[in-house]
This record gives C-alpha cells, structure tokens and sequence, in this order.
C-alpha cells in the first residue's frame, strides 16, 4: 500500500526527522516452516538437522518521540495530526492485522483524568515491567472505525491543567554525555536508572557510538552502586 493506505501514510519524512528522537530497525531472522524436530536458539535463530523448508521473517520497527509539553507549549494533549500532520483514511487491503494503542493508564488511584476520543473499539490490559497498563485500542480492520468519517485522528486530553511537576518518571531510563577529549582522555558516559523500588531487571544496552571516537573494549567498566558489575 506505500503511502496510500494502512499506518504507513502518518510517515510524513519532515515530520518524523524534526522529533525529539527517531530510530529506524530492520530485524531478519530464519524460520523453520517445516520440521520434525528443531531447537530454538537464544539469538533467534535455530539449528535443525532434518528441516524441510526454511522461510525468512522481516520485522520493521519505527521508533519516534514527539515532545509538545517541553517545547514550549506546556500542555500533553496531542493528536495523530498534530504529530503528523496527517490524519489515518483507510486500512490497507493486504493486512492481517493493523491497530492503533493508546496507553490511558492511570499514574495513581485518583480519578482519570484524561480522555481519547473517538471511543475505541476495545481495551486492553496488560502487565508491563511490573506495572499494570491499560491501554485503548483502534482496530483499523473494523469496520464501525470509518463509518461515522473516513478520516481518523486519535486524540487524547486532559480534563484539567497538569503541572510539569506531575510528569510522570519511567520505571527505566538512561542519560549519556560524552567527556575528555581525543583518543587519550575521550570517554563514554551512560547513566541507566531503575526507579521501581523493589524489582530488578534485566537490561540490553545498544550504543551508537559518535564517529570521531574509537572505543577500546578493554578500558570498559560498569559500576553498579559503586561496586564494579561484570555483564553476561
């Protein structure tokens, strides 16, 4: 469908390059379609001695951040047009599944007070890092989603003013500043924070290195409330 149909017509380039953040994947792997016996490897793939065909799984992600509240506008209501400046018109024909969810999950036991709009076609419950979500969801396959308009923009508000102070802080986050200078003194500072006070969790780590500096793996050091930490 390229750009005509599906989700893939929110993917306004000068849009998404002028985020916050941006990050593009692309995840292949080998998929055994037929097989009496095969074991399942860590890395995603597998080892198989007597497998009968062998199919290829592509898995495209797009990351993007869109931050209204901390550049100047001082609010976090937001819409699929305001970030995108496009609104979603139809489903593409060749998909088996295409779905919009919005997090709606309460910080605290007091009344909601946000509100999406359109009303959603479902919700769905979900436990995520310990912590219970809740979230809306727009099936783009229903067909009671585009009969009242051909256009679908999921807006989310607020029912009240929020204080920036009231901001809610993730369960895992990370900070990195690049210190020294040259080959000599240059380094590699990423800070990772855990606020969840009681559960451990297991973190991946994907660094993207700038070009003008050389890492020496050796020289790595990973200090874990100031006691060194040796990763798996």
């Amino acid at each position: 469908c390229s750009l005509q149909a599906g989700l893939a017509v929110l993917l306004k380039a000068e849009r998404l390059f002028h985020s916050s953040y941006h990050s593009q994947a692309v995840h292949i792997r080998p998929v055994c379609r037929g097989s009496h016996w095969f074991a399942q490897l860590p890395c995603g793939g597998f080892t198989d001695a007597s497998c009968l065909a062998v199919s290829w799984e592509l898995r495209q992600t797009l990351t993007v951040v869109f931050d209204f509240f901390s550049s100047g506008q001082g609010k976090k209501d937001w819409s699929l047009f305001k970030m995108f400046s496009r609104t979603l018109t139809d489903t593409c024909p060749l998909a088996s599944q295409s779905k919009v969810y919005v997090d709606i999950s309460p910080k605290n036991k007091e009344k909601e007070l946000m509100e999406v709009s359109p009303p959603p076609t479902s919700v769905h419950k979900a436990v995520v890092q310990g912590d219970k979500k809740t979230y809306a969801v727009y099936d783009l396959l229903s067909l009671s989603l585009f009969n009242t308009s051909r256009s679908l923009n999921v807006q989310l508000k607020w029912k009240r003013p929020q204080d920036s102070s009231e901001m809610p802080i993730p369960t895992l986050h990370a900070q990195r500043y690049v210190g020294g200078y040259g080959l000599q003194t240059g380094e590699i500072c990423t800070l990772i924070y855990n606020t969840h006070p009681y559960r451990a969790f297991p973190v991946i780590l994907l660094e993207t290195v700038p070009w003008y500096l050389r890492l020496y793996v050796h020289t790595l050091t990973i200090i874990t409330k100031g006691k060194e930490n040796k990763p798996s």
